[in-house]
């Protein structure tokens, strides 16, 4: 955190740096990250969702990515020709990147993974981990190209079905994306696929399926790993509609089957101060970001430091915003398309130019209802709301139940002067999830009380 928060004043300063010393200081930041979460990097391996089935059985070693990823480095060492070895630390690099934040890995990733094809070409363990490596660094059409090619060596490929899935989604294609969760469940039918398939549904307006599919899937769940994972996609689902309650105790069990995931205790975090507990939510948010300063978290610790606005708060939430923008450097500099995260983040808290450049370039590259809301949401802090309407509208248009889409679209129906419709959606938004945002939230009933006053 001190390395990235010196990065971050760096990128105040100048936002010219080149690409060479941001991979220097992303090299220094990311190192004593490492060092301030605990030396060995445990408690973020056990941050991975469902990571013993992502990397497999073979890769771990105690559930820790860290030791597993030591133990295969040896083993290549040792054995240099084992391709399979090679495909399993490259995927190994992936999940760890996830977990820590630490984007440097995936270069380390590709090279394992490239090894692994010289030896063996074609093998689908390789492909595989070349399309989980694609995804994570949100090179989607990419995800989908290596998946497909996986599953064309082996069919019953679980990280292959997965990644195929998620690149689908990502790339906004939910009907094949559907069908694909319905193959992947008949072929590889386990927690990893029944938590996206869930999502699918989520995606598609059915929230009472994603919740049947998902206490299937914890049902199923036979490790501290997926019982975390799948009980925080459960809190998750859960606070998205503002059953908030019921998501802390879903939190609650997550947390009991392993007390450092960092899903579930921001969960945890966001669903407190949903729910009235501000103080509980900021010092659960504090401990997220100490140890993965990502930048959605960052931006939640801010919003509520504003919202508490003590002495020290307006500071220390101008502190977060800079983190997104130094993480979204660094990032940048590892090959991660970061731009959704920019549009978001910028739009208000930021640059509203850069917000609207970076949501038109990602929704140049897939077309989901979370860039059009992006877009939707840049164009109306630019003061181009009739412009925002027609994204506003697609963003809302598959039955997917998010408080903040359904806000944004009524702010930008107030804006444009559609002032019944902008009622409609913002007593929607508050009625689905009174507490999605903490500023969000008082803006929505801000604009409602106006809206009745004019009337």
């Amino acid at each position: 955190m001190d390395a990235l928060r010196r990065f971050a004043a760096a990128v105040r300063r100048g936002r010219g740096l080149h690409g060479a010393s941001c991979a220097v200081l992303l090299a220094v930041a990311m190192t004593a990250g490492a060092v301030a979460v605990g030396g060995d990097g445990r408690d973020a391996a056990r941050a991975a969702p469902g990571v013993s089935r992502a990397v497999g059985a073979e890769v771990l070693v105690r559930g820790d990515l860290d030791s597993a990823i030591r133990s295969l480095q040896a083993h290549v060492r040792a054995q240099p020709r084992d391709f399979g070895a090679w495909a399993a630390l490259g995927l190994a690099q992936v999940e760890r990147a996830r977990t820590d934040g630490d984007p440097s890995r995936y270069a380390r990733a590709e090279r394992a993974l490239a090894r692994s094809l010289a030896l063996r070409p074609g093998n689908d363990q390789a492909l595989a981990g070349q399309a989980a490596l694609a995804a994570a660094r949100h090179d989607f059409a990419a995800a989908l190209d290596h998946a497909d090619r996986a599953l064309e060596r082996n069919p019953y490929s679980e990280r292959a079905l997965c990644s195929r899935i998620d690149a689908l989604v990502e790339l906004g294609r939910y009907e094949e994306a559907g069908r694909a969760a319905t193959v992947a469940d008949r072929r590889r039918p386990g927690v990893p696929v029944f938590t996206r398939y869930a999502y699918v549904r989520e995606l598609r307006g059915d929230v009472p399926a994603a919740r049947r599919v998902l206490h299937r899937a914890l049902d199923s769940a036979a490790g501290p790993a997926d019982v975390a994972y799948v009980a925080t996609a459960l809190g998750n689902l859960e606070r998205g509609q503002g059953r908030y309650g019921i998501a802390l105790r879903h939190y609650a069990r997550a947390l009991a089957a392993d007390d450092a995931y960092l899903p579930a205790l921001e969960g945890r975090a966001r669903a407190q101060a949903a729910d009235g507990d501000r103080a509980g939510a900021i010092t659960t948010l504090e401990q997220v970001v100490a140890r993965s300063p990502l930048p959605g978290p960052l931006v939640a610790l801010g919003e509520l430091y504003e919202d508490r606005d003590a002495p020290g708060d307006r500071a220390k939430a101008r502190e977060q915003y800079a983190l997104v923008d130094a993480w979204t450097a660094l990032a940048r500099a590892g090959g991660v398309d970061v731009d959704l995260d920019t549009a978001l983040a910028a739009a208000d808290h930021g640059d509203t130019a850069e917000a609207l450049r970076a949501a038109r370039a990602e929704w140049n590259r897939r077309r989901t209802v979370h860039t059009a809301d992006a877009l939707a949401w840049a164009l109306h802090r630019a003061g181009r709301s009739a412009e925002a309407l027609p994204y506003a509208r697609r963003a809302t248009a598959t039955g997917y139940r998010d408080a903040a889409f359904v806000h944004h679209r009524g702010m930008i129906e107030k804006a444009t002067g559609h002032d019944r419709a902008a009622r409609a959606s913002l007593t929607a938004a508050l009625e689905l999830n009174p507490g999605f945002s903490p500023l969000g939230a008082r803006a929505a009933r801000a604009a409602l009380k106006e809206l009745e006053a004019a009337r």
